[in-house]
């Protein structure tokens, strides 16, 4: 009897292992992801939005700068350029929520609702998409 005692012991230890290790993947798989997203959403959406801006200004900037080169032009340029940091911070959580299991598309998802909460018509919706030469 001892023999089976310690065989049954050692199989519930094995299970008991067994479903902390299952528990420990779905949490990471599943919940960590999702709390994650809840957590960091409204800062996800405010700095994407403001770096999307960021980089159309620094771009309009950069082609004033080559179309007609002033002492005006490249100062506009310069704080343009400091502008880009909002991008820099946007990158950093974007990465921190892909490494607590966010995917792309629930990123990509988020980003298109910052765009579309900003919106308020069409125009400005397109406004901020189009790249002017």
């Amino acid at each position: 009897m001892p023999l089976r005692a310690r065989t049954s012991s050692v199989l519930t230890i094995l299970n008991i292992a067994a479903l902390s290790v299952v528990f420990f993947v779905f949490a990471r798989q599943f919940v960590v992801p999702f709390i994650a997203e809840r957590i960091y959403k409204d800062s996800y959406k405010e700095l994407m939005f403001k770096c999307d801006n960021v980089m159309r200004d620094h771009f309009i900037a950069k082609n004033r700068v080559l179309a007609s080169p002033s002492d005006e032009a490249i100062k506009i340029l310069h704080a343009a350029e400091v502008g880009l940091s909002t991008c820099h911070d946007y990158d950093m959580l974007r990465k921190r929520l892909i490494s607590l299991g966010v995917s792309e598309n629930e990123l990509s998802k988020l980003g298109l609702e910052a765009i579309e909460e900003k919106a308020n018509d069409v125009h400005f919706f397109v406004e901020n998409h189009e790249i002017r030469y």
